[in-house]
């Protein structure tokens, strides 16, 4: 299937629900109105209850509880806002992917944007466009196992989704790679074009004539995350280790290790995506 073809297909590109895309449109003002950002996700308990929870969980290691949508602003903030907007809202939008075992997908995804965000404050960096970057970098592969089950259903029988070299089987099999794909639905639900952008070169940073130091964050973070799926030793990371985009970003292996999460994502942390 071309890729066009694909993201033609309406039901295999889940819209934006419309609470989502009001929240949304009110935190891209130049001043956002916590007042009607509250009113917004309070016209959809499932929304509150599931950010609330995540808010709640050791995603963000608060030390005191999130009770409302207003305190969630007041004590994480815009852009932490906005991530677990679009956090909930897409794990809401992927309830059954035919194929993926979706709470494997979310840890991995959880874990990339850990690290995206630690690499990100470190290369002074925004963090919170590098969090999101990290949780959406894969949305792709969701989106291609709904529009064509079993074309990806073949792929999946001789490379693993999480296997460092998937990106190739795609690129062979079918033209393109759930990198375009992600940077597509993004695009679709109106994310930042930094992090479509992001999603876009995320497989190849610097070349030619690219230069996009975020899709370099996602690129390193994915790596390590895929690594931890399946748990590659030390000579297992030396050996599959990105170099080249590692050296344009200032980083090495130690470094790279050196932002691996304090606590890989647990099973509280996946509960709200899971519900």
């Amino acid at each position: 299937m071309e890729l066009e073809e694909l993201l033609t297909k309406a039901k295999a590109l889940p819209s934006i629900p419309r609470v989502v895309s009001e929240v949304m449109t009110e935190l891209n003002r130049e001043d956002p109105d916590p007042r009607k950002i509250s009113e917004s996700v309070a016209i959809d308990p499932g929304l509150t209850a599931r950010m609330l929870k995540l808010a709640n969980s050791a995603f963000f290691g608060l030390t005191r509880k999130i009770d409302s949508v207003q305190d969630a602003i007041s004590i994480l903030g815009f852009n932490h806002v906005r991530t677990l907007v679009q956090a909930v809202a897409l794990s809401s939008s992927f309830k059954t992917v035919p194929g993926v075992n979706l709470e494997q997908f979310w840890r991995y995804s959880l874990n990339t944007a850990k690290i995206c965000r630690t690499l990100a404050r470190s290369l002074k960096m925004s963090d919170g466009a590098a969090f999101t970057a990290g949780l959406t970098h894969a949305v792709g592969d969701l989106v291609m196992h709904i529009g064509m089950p079993e074309l990806i259903a073949r792929i999946d029988w001789t490379v693993s989704p999480f296997d460092m070299k998937r990106a190739e089987a795609e690129k062979a099999a079918l033209g393109y790679t759930y990198a375009d794909v992600g940077a597509a639905f993004a695009a679709k639900w109106d994310f930042p074009e930094a992090i479509v952008a992001a999603l876009k070169h995320q497989l190849l940073p610097f070349e030619g004539d690219t230069y996009e130091p975020l899709a370099g964050v996602v690129h390193m973070a994915a790596w390590r995350a895929r690594a931890q799926e399946i748990n590659l030793d030390r000579e297992g990371l030396k050996a599959t280790f990105p170099d080249v985009v590692a050296i344009l970003l200032g980083l090495d292996l130690d470094m790279v290790l050196d932002k691996d999460p304090s606590e890989w994502t647990s099973a509280g942390e996946l509960s709200a995506f899971l519900a």
